[in-house]
């Protein structure tokens, strides 16, 4: 977003003085008395400690973020942009743009509120009911002309001269007394039947919302990573100070009754009554100046950065009048929306309303420097710094106290929220607002959990044992089959991590391969819904590849135990390369699991069968268990497991006994009629016929084998079998317990 110039070149006063004239408003004048009346002394207390507690950490936000940035026109909206994003900086800038216009119309029914005491007077004088829209629309017109004629350096202007009359006036107040005898201060004095502290709270929470004003002007200021800060906090802690005293000087001056009845009890204790109503119209002008000042340069801003679906829209609220940009269309366009909502006269609606998206502001402001602090981002260096934990508060605060003073109203702003979102999301979908900050709180996350992890590894049981796969192949993308498998055994009980083989040197053209396929495999796990991680290697020789592969940390936290191989069964060729593979997961004490994979592609995914044998005493906890986890799986749903227990006849009972003790004992859903017996005599039938006769149906079948025995034979034994399709041949390297015992 570019800027035709640094605008008023303002100091600091600007900011302080938008920001407290908006807080020392209507509400302090109009409704503090109602708050002490109904709440007394300790509650209205507790509505500023409250309000505050949003408010300060928004201010410290504010403060904090801007230093961060260089900050140009758009106030709040630019903060808040600049660190979400476009979609969702668009978002919240157009609610608070919303607010801070419909703001204007509420500050200036409070105008007309103030000419009340003296309706009486004037329909005895002329015969005529005064209305307040008699006051408030006529206002309205020659303030917003005023505004798009003379702009900015008016508004300022009149700031000095509207703050001069708060301060003459808040000065009258204090030095006055009641005419009435001082009841002295009781803490706890309320009326009778008094309101309830959260619809209290709703009516007065407009009051803290003026202490952003002055972020409003951040085009206009010379340096506004200094005057941001400053103003805005000074603004903030002067208006604490301020209510506190006005609170107590109400308690001590009147009893709740006479707060409650009078909503200008305060003529009552100035030095000079009239005073009051003055530095009320003062307080309310000031604040709508205040508010026609930064809501169409919101707009502006939000026309500057094109958040709006029509280029013609953006650049017509973009443009500006002059050397310093006056927002001469986004005043116009505000005017209107503003005598819409005069139209409508009713206070407390529009400071409902008002109330809503300044919350979702302020929540998301506080939002912005909580994720900030917390995801660590170098390029983050706020040259002043709040804490994380007062952001977080006051993003909570936000939302919460949303929902406590307007259930209704909440729902309504979030759901605005979210179809503003939405729309401003069509169309750009390559644009991925979230990402950066997100990626930097999940870093944080993974690596805090993954330091946990390692230091609790020691103390994991075997019975705790969980997969973490790693799986390799050169054919990624022409055999699917041992990315399926590993994406089963990493649904829900582990982890998966798949890595591509290419085989070279690394250079710039296998490093531009590796880019490219590493595109593929990512976009495959999305179309597959894989939760598997994927990523590619280089190196000579698929030797050396697991080499290194065996030796690389767990994504995940929780160390790699498995290693997964593959090849086709009409392709014997990578055998000899798959059983070093296993000599280096041997080496690491890694699991090992072949894939034998065919055309058929785990058929219709109904039968897992598992073969043991006296040799499978280690293997066979490791077989049971990866069976189990990959029928969770919801493609393998209905899947049943048969167990073949194929021992001597003499051993089979003892065997069999076992082998149901450790289903029962390790609660794995096999029942015991789906253990088979199959009585083996080596001399009169070989293995391979055993299995092929009775698991030739299979959709995956799983055996053991022994790395020695494999290698002696050169990996004859992966070979046989064939008529069975997908077999996932098991070496436990570790040992693993699935029984409580």
């Amino acid at each position: 977003m570019t800027r035709k110039s640094r605008g008023h070149g303002f100091g600091t006063a600007p900011v302080f003085l938008a920001g407290i004239s908006t807080i020392l408003g209507a509400i302090l004048f109009l409704r503090f008395g109602y708050a002490v009346a109904h709440t007394g002394v300790f509650g209205a207390f507790l509505i500023i400690l409250i309000g505050h507690a949003i408010t300060i950490p928004t201010a410290l936000a504010i403060a904090e973020i801007s230093t961060n940035l260089k900050v140009e026109g758009g106030g709040e909206y630019f903060i808040i942009s600049r660190s979400f994003g476009s979609m969702v900086g668009g978002t919240i800038g157009i609610s608070l743009y919303f607010s801070q216009a419909i703001s204007i119309a509420f500050y200036m029914l409070a105008f007309a509120e103030a000419f009340t005491p003296a309706f009486g007077w004037f329909q005895g004088l002329t015969g005529i009911e005064p209305q307040t829209w008699m006051i408030s629309i006529p206002a309205t017109v020659l303030l917003l002309v005023l505004m798009i004629t003379k702009g900015a350096d008016l508004g300022v202007a009149v700031l000095w001269v509207v703050v001069m009359t708060l301060g003459l006036s808040l000065f009258m107040f204090f030095i006055g007394n009641s005419s009435s005898a001082s009841p002295g201060l009781d803490i706890f004095a309320k009326v009778e039947n008094p309101d309830k502290f959260f619809v209290v709270f709703a009516i007065i929470f407009p009051a803290f919302t003026g202490m952003t004003a002055g972020v409003g002007l951040s085009g206009d200021l010379k340096n506004p990573r200094k005057s941001i800060p400053l103003g805005t906090l000074s603004a903030t802690l002067a208006g604490l100070v301020i209510y506190i005293f006005v609170v107590i000087k109400m308690a001590y001056s009147l009893s709740p009754e006479e707060l409650a009845a009078d909503q200008f009890a305060m003529s009552k204790i100035a030095v000079w009554g009239p005073i009051i109503p003055i530095g009320l119209a003062a307080a309310s002008i000031s604040s709508a100046i205040g508010s026609i000042l930064i809501a169409p340069r919101t707009l502006q801003a939000l026309g500057g950065d094109h958040i709006f679906p029509f280029a013609t829209v953006s650049k017509f609220l973009a443009k500006g009048r002059g050397e310093a940009n006056e927002p001469m269309n986004a005043t116009i366009v505000t005017a209107l929306i503003v005598f819409v909502f005069v139209a409508m006269g009713s206070v407390n609606f529009v400071a409902l309303i008002i109330s809503m998206f300044f919350m979702i502001t302020y929540g998301f402001l506080c939002l912005v420097s909580f994720l900030e602090h917390f995801a660590g981002n170098p390029s983050y260096r706020p040259t002043f710094r709040s804490k994380w934990y007062l952001s977080l508060i006051g993003a909570l605060a936000c939302f919460i106290m949303m929902f406590q003073m307007a259930p209704v109203y909440a729902f309504l702003a979030l759901i605005s929220i979210a179809v503003i979102y939405w729309s401003l999301k069509r169309g750009r979908e390559e644009e991925d607002d979230l990402s950066a900050m997100i990626k930097g709180v999940l870093f944080q996350l993974t690596r805090r959990l993954q330091i946990l992890i390692q230091r609790k590894q020691a103390s994991v049981t075997l019975s705790n044992w969980r997969p973490s796969f790693i799986a390799v192949s050169s054919s990624s993308f022409t055999r699917l089959a041992p990315f399926d498998l590993l994406r089963w055994i990493s649904h829900y009980y582990g982890f998966g991590t798949f890595i591509h083989y290419i085989k070279g040197p690394l250079n710039e053209s296998t490093q531009k391969e590796s880019k490219e396929k590493l595109n593929q495999l990512i976009k495959q796990g999305a179309a597959s819904q894989a939760g598997i991680y994927v990523d590619t290697i280089i190196s000579p020789s698929f030797k050396t590849a697991v080499a290194q592969i065996v030796q690389l940390p767990g994504i995940s936290g929780l160390e790699n135990n498995s290693m997964l191989f593959e090849f086709h069964e009409d392709d014997e060729s990578e055998i000899s390369r798959i059983i070093e593979g296993c000599q280096f997961a041997s080496i690491v004490d890694f699991n090992q699991c072949v894939l034998r994979s065919s055309e058929r592609h785990f058929g219709y995914k109904k039968r897992i069968d598992i073969w043991l044998t006296p040799g499978d005493y280690r293997n066979a906890n490791l077989m049971i268990l990866l069976a189990y986890i990959i029928i969770g799986h919801p493609e393998w749903k209905g899947c049943e497991i048969e167990i073949f227990a194929a021992f001597e006849k003499a051993e089979m009972s003892r065997q069999v006994g076992r082998l149901n003790q450790l289903i029962e004992e390790g609660r794995i859903p096999i029942s015991q009629n789906k253990v088979q017996r199959m009585p083996w005599n080596k001399r009169a039938k070989s293995y391979q016929s055993l299995v092929c006769e009775n698991s030739e149906n299979a959709d995956l079948v799983i055996m053991g084998f022994s790395l020695n025995k494999v290698t002696q034979e050169k990996g004859e034994f992966f070979k046989r079998f064939k008529n069975i399709k997908e077999i996932l041949f098991v070496r436990a390297g570790q040992k693993i317990v699935i029984s409580d015992g």
